[in-house]
């Protein structure tokens, strides 16, 4: 095949969705239709013994959530899946955050039985803002919860998007019947713990049992209604994210998820060309390119290894080629080249654009790194930062520990895990994070991947401001407002508050300040 028609054949996306909400139950589910696992383990606590497939890392498996992203892919109907699996818990945003730089589509889950909460708020957010294409899909119809219809105008209230809904539920809960399907035309029925029937629409009028029923008759009133005042179904307003295509069903039963992810992988999009500093990268292009957007150490604990996640952005790669890491000019060797379903990995032989593939580190590269082939040389646009909201200054626990503390330090932040400051007067180290399970985490790997533990002393929420180097002057500032440097050694003041940073500016109007969040705030 050509790299055009491998690329067309590329679907790569990720699934957001509140704690909760469905999202991982969700994946497993589409993973048993690319038959990657036999039977779906539902995200559980500890004591039942059987975690999600997506869930790796053994603090997931103690508190039965999803805290890394997992990158899955397999084969289905001919196209080529690549599902990135988010972590949904709101200390976690900026790893999600980055994960939503490498995908070309997104499938937002909501609780039907809660409708939209705050992180789904926050993650569509980031979607909007890319212009990246979003699926709705609202989740446990099997149970008791919102109106449709309420569901899809909070839906264009709160999130400010059109919906055209793809099929229509006839009730919830344990009167929950099944779903018109609008595209297909078909009524697809619900059988509780049985699987789902199709009934075409020329056909229902032989099924009294199905239509004399008032809910049935209720539903069919709504989609009525529906037909006539909601918007017109348009797929270029989906491709630009302007409009979001909804779909009712439930991920446990599971309930329409097949007639779901038909009608998904014909509407998202294949790999587009994506911005650099040459102008658009074309995904068909011969050479070879791709961005790191997530680095993860100690995948296989055994090993100590460190996997750089790259998502391929054009041409072809395969197993030992060369490429030139833009940021330092250096050529590397990719020779360690592998595909993963969460901690399980083979090895791979080629990729093409959309495909996410993990690449042996040798501590060589950090997150929104460029490599590329070609004689061309240029870098794709930088991966957004994002505002930690808690700081905390850290030290090990054991003096004696001091070389596991610095690398286990050094690893973590360098994955993304956490931020780093030093205070310029100390040089204590200081942690900056989205959440406090953010912390909890990174204490977690401290001591079992590093045999470091660790204490912190909490400084409380903080304003960063960089400087420039020489307006860094230390007499300006006190113990309240931190004078510290971040990991590339440039300065920044950690200030108490918003008025202590008003405060500050109206006494020294010459010092100029730098949000360098500003351009990428997605909060």
């Amino acid at each position: 095949m050509s790299i055009q028609e491998e690329v067309q054949k590329r679907k790569t996306f990720a699934i957001i969705s509140h704690p909760d909400a469905g999202k991982t139950t969700m994946t497993e589910k589409l993973l048993l239709y690319g038959n990657l696992i036999r039977s779906a383990g539902t995200v559980k606590g500890k004591k039942s013994g059987k975690f999600a497939t997506s869930d790796w890392m053994e603090i997931e498996k103690q508190r039965g959530i999803s805290v890394t992203s997992s990158v899955m892919n397999f084969a289905y109907e001919g196209f080529h899946i690549n599902i990135l699996d988010t972590p949904g818990h709101e200390d976690f945003s900026e790893d999600t955050y980055r994960t939503l730089t490498a995908v070309d589509s997104v499938v937002m889950i909501i609780d039907s039985t809660k409708g939209i909460e705050a992180q789904t708020i926050k993650l569509f957010k980031v979607c909007r803002m890319r212009g990246i294409p979003i699926f709705t899909f609202m989740n446990k119809l099997d149970r008791e919860g919102k109106e449709p219809l309420a569901l899809l105008e909070e839906l264009e209230e709160v999130l400010e998007i059109d919906t055209y809904p793809m099929n229509w539920p006839a009730g919830m809960g344990k009167g929950f019947l099944g779903i018109f399907d609008r595209e297909n035309e078909q009524f697809v029925q619900h059988h509780p713990g049985e699987e789902e029937s199709y009934i075409p629409y020329t056909d229902l009028e032989n099924h009294p049992e199905l239509t004399e029923n008032a809910t049935y008759q209720d539903a069919v009133n709504e989609l009525e209604l529906v037909a006539e005042a909601g918007n017109t179904y348009s797929e270029e307003a989906i491709l630009n994210g302007e409009l979001t295509p909804v779909f009712f069903g439930s991920a446990l039963s599971p309930f329409g998820v097949q007639t779901f992810f038909d009608s998904f992988i014909r509407l998202a999009p294949s790999p587009t060309p994506r911005k650099s500093t040459k102008g658009a990268v074309k995904p068909e292009e011969e050479d070879f390119s791709g961005f790191i957007f997530k680095i993860q150490a100690n995948m296989n604990p055994a090993h100590r290894d460190r996997i750089a996640f790259l998502r391929v952005c054009s041409g072809k790669f395969t197993r030992g080629m060369s490429v030139t890491l833009a940021r330092t000019g250096k050529e590397l060797k990719l020779a360690q080249s592998q595909q993963m379903v969460a901690s399980s990995r083979e090895t791979l032989e080629e990729a093409y654009a959309g495909d996410i593939i993990g690449i042996y580190d040798p501590n060589a590269y950090q997150i929104g790194d460029t490599l590329l082939t070609g004689k061309e040389k240029y870098e794709f646009d930088e991966l957004p930062q994002f505002p930690p909201e808690i700081f905390k200054k850290v030290m090990a626990k054991n003096a004696l520990k001091s070389k596991q503390f610095r690398k286990g330090i050094e690893q973590l932040v360098q994955e993304g895990a956490i931020q780093l400051f030093r205070d310029k007067l100390t040089d204590s180290f200081i942690l900056g994070a989205v959440g406090e399970l953010q912390y909890q985490v990174f204490t977690y790997r401290m001591e079992n991947e590093y045999n470091a533990q660790v204490t912190m002393e909490p400084i409380g929420e903080r304003i960063p401001r960089w400087l420039k180097p020489e307006q860094a002057d230390p007499s300006l500032f006190d113990s309240g407002n931190l004078l510290a440097r971040d990991r590339y050694d440039q300065p920044l003041v950690l200030f108490r508050n918003e008025f202590a940073l008003n405060w500050f500016k109206d006494k020294n109007p010459d010092v100029e300040l730098i949000d360098l969040f500003e351009t990428n705030n997605y909060q």
